[in-house]
């Protein structure tokens, strides 16, 4: 294992029992690190993590049960959002000759449990984490056996060099509320996402950069935070439509949230748009189905995971070029609406 005598460190990738002897294990100990398997204390494992990351472990021979794979880790799989993304990153991982692993999770912030054991065993050429974030040790772990990763649509907080692939939020929030206070509206509410997912968060900042361009203000009523969930728009719609100040206009941060919205305003009697106006966000298929059809701000959906599987792809091991992507967002003009009191 050939030294850098300047340095003091490795420069050659590392044999499993160059990284035994280092790390004062036996091979199968490190086996059984490789492979997510108990059995090996926590300290020991760190230890031999690290090196497996520093010294650039790659099996020379992974053996015949190695298939290409793509693993995928969803945050709700079965959202809307998540399905438009995994249509893509199947079209796009089938065209490419690999197959794909899908596991759903509960928790954005972490894997169910033995998720990560699951992905090592079968050393996959990539991972894409659909909206799900994972522990600092397990990203390590990724990163020990080189297995490329990308975060679509990140979530949390995200180290910087760790990859993602966004969409440019912040400006198309700005852009839907500028077409509302075009129209002519002064009270404008919004039903904004969980403060831990960095989409809900631009997407805030544009709205209020857009309001104090204007020079108007954000009554702390009209400010409704919610999960991006259908039920929550519905709640949230209802709350907004009760208020003695009711906004004319409601910008929902998703469009799952906005048509909560339509429900809770069909439900009051209240009509879209002549009494209120309703701009969503993502613009999934359902939103042009809607009635009226909903104006919205596209994300690029589709074409963000194809671009997360060709970045894993590409790099089969290596180190990714890029740690940011934000695809631009288009506002997209529909029925949903007008004027205040048209």
């Amino acid at each position: 294992m050939p030294a850098d005598p300047a340095a003091g460190v490795t420069t050659a990738r590392a044999t499993l029992a160059e990284v035994a002897e280092r790390a004062g294990v036996s091979i199968s100990t490190v086996s059984k690190v490789l492979n997510g398997r108990s059995g090996v204390s926590q300290g020991t494992r760190t230890k031999i993590e690290a090196l497996l990351s520093d010294h650039r472990y790659n099996p020379r021979n992974p053996g015949p049960n190695h298939a290409p794979l793509i693993e995928v880790l969803c945050y709700e799989i079965d959202s809307w959002w998540s399905s438009e993304a995994l249509a893509s990153i199947e079209r796009v991982a089938r065209r490419r000759g690999v197959g794909v692993v899908v596991s759903g999770t509960s928790d954005r912030q972490q894997p169910d449990a033995g998720w990560i054991e699951g992905v090592l065993s079968r050393r996959p050429v990539g991972a894409v984490l659909v909206s799900s974030n994972l522990q600092a040790t397990q990203l390590q772990q990724l990163r020990s056996r080189n297995i490329p990763f990308v975060m679509l649509g990140p979530t949390g907080d995200v180290p910087p060099e760790v990859p993602t692939i966004g969409s440019a939020d912040w400006s198309g929030a700005y852009a839907a509320a500028r077409h509302l206070i075009e129209l002519g509206h002064r009270e404008i509410a919004i039903v904004t996402g969980p403060g831990d997912m960095m989409a809900a968060t631009a997407r805030l900042s544009g709205f209020r950069a857009a309001l104090d361009a204007a020079g108007l203000e954000l009554r702390k009523e009209h400010l409704r935070r919610a999960e991006f969930h259908h039920v929550d728009g519905i709640e949230q719609g209802r709350r907004l439509l009760t208020l003695e100040h009711r906004p004319t206009a409601v910008f929902a941060a998703s469009d799952v949230l906005a048509l909560g919205v339509y429900e809770a305003a069909r439900a009051m009697g209240v009509a879209i748009p002549s009494q209120l106006s309703v701009v969503g966000f993502d613009d999934v298929r359902v939103a042009q189905w809607a009635g009226p059809a909903l104006t919205t701000v596209r994300v690029p959906i589709a074409e963000m995971a194809a671009q997360a599987v060709e970045l894993v792809l590409g790099v089969r091991g290596g180190g990714l070029d890029t740690t940011r992507i934000d695809m631009a967002t288009t506002l997209v003009l529909r029925e949903s609406t007008a004027p205040p009191g048209t």
